[in-house]
């Protein structure tokens, strides 16, 4: 083992006397193109000729995807206008979904706020979807400027399971409008309220005024919407509840 030590080290040795031994060549900058060259390759270039064609092509294909990009925006803001009770729905999707004698009908509109527990205002949404009724905000959380923070809360509100995530997760048929107007029209100070308003009171308030149709009664109170419907009842509206109660008791 000594003597095959000794030997190794020796072959070392001499590998690095070697190593040493040899100079490594200096890197070489590349030679100057020559200027002529250069000019002759610049003038290649400007000579090719473009075919029109792919530029035509190319040309629509950019205008095709700026169309589609701006369709699907307008799609999105209105679909969120609409969520948000800020835009009317389109005339085809309302087809045979609202009775010609719409303005008979009284439907319940809840008055609500973003400072009442989620949990409650979920209670609310099912007990509005039976009885075919609305939930109003007087406003947005963070203001009208700021779409996100709504959506979000509606979204919690709407969804039927509560840990669901994503856009797949089923949500209840029951309408969010933010209506200032709506709140002023029937004196709401406190809530949760309820006004039984006749016609659709979904339409855009912008499209409303101080004569739209109100409720002639409102009822507050923190207690379930049947109880609501029924003091309403009380108060003069029995008509206007009949049919919310109704839908209501059917399970």
């Amino acid at each position: 083992m000594q003597e095959q030590g000794e030997a190794a080290m020796e072959r070392v040795k001499r590998a690095a006397g070697k190593a040493k031994a040899t100079s490594t060549p200096s890197p070489v900058l590349p030679a100057r193109l020559d200027a002529a060259a250069q000019r002759r390759a610049f003038e290649g270039l400007k000579a090719r000729k473009n075919d029109p064609d792919i530029k035509k092509r190319a040309r629509a294909d950019i205008a095709a995807a700026r169309e589609r990009l701006a369709a699907e925006r307008d799609a999105a803001s209105r679909r969120i206008a609409q969520a948000l009770g800020l835009e009317q729905p389109e005339q085809a999707a309302l087809a045979g979904a609202v009775s010609s004698d719409v303005g008979k009908r009284w439907v319940p509109v809840l008055f609500v706020s973003s400072s009442i527990p989620i949990e409650t205002l979920r209670t609310y949404a099912g007990q509005l979807e039976r009885a075919g009724g609305v939930m109003a905000f007087r406003g947005m959380p963070g203001g009208m400027r700021q779409v996100a923070p709504m959506a979000k809360l509606s979204a919690a509100i709407l969804r039927r399971d509560p840990g669901c995530e994503g856009p797949a997760c089923a949500m209840r048929d029951v309408q969010l409008i933010v209506d200032p107007l709506v709140f002023r029209q029937h004196g709401v100070v406190r809530v949760p309220a309820l006004a039984m308003i006749p016609g659709d009171p979904t339409r855009p308030y912008c499209e409303r005024d101080d004569a739209s149709p109100r409720a002639a009664h409102l009822v507050q109170g923190d207690a379930a919407l049947s109880g609501l419907l029924e003091e309403y009842g009380r108060l003069g509206g029995r008509e206007e509840v009949r049919d919310a109660l109704a839908h209501l008791a059917r399970r």
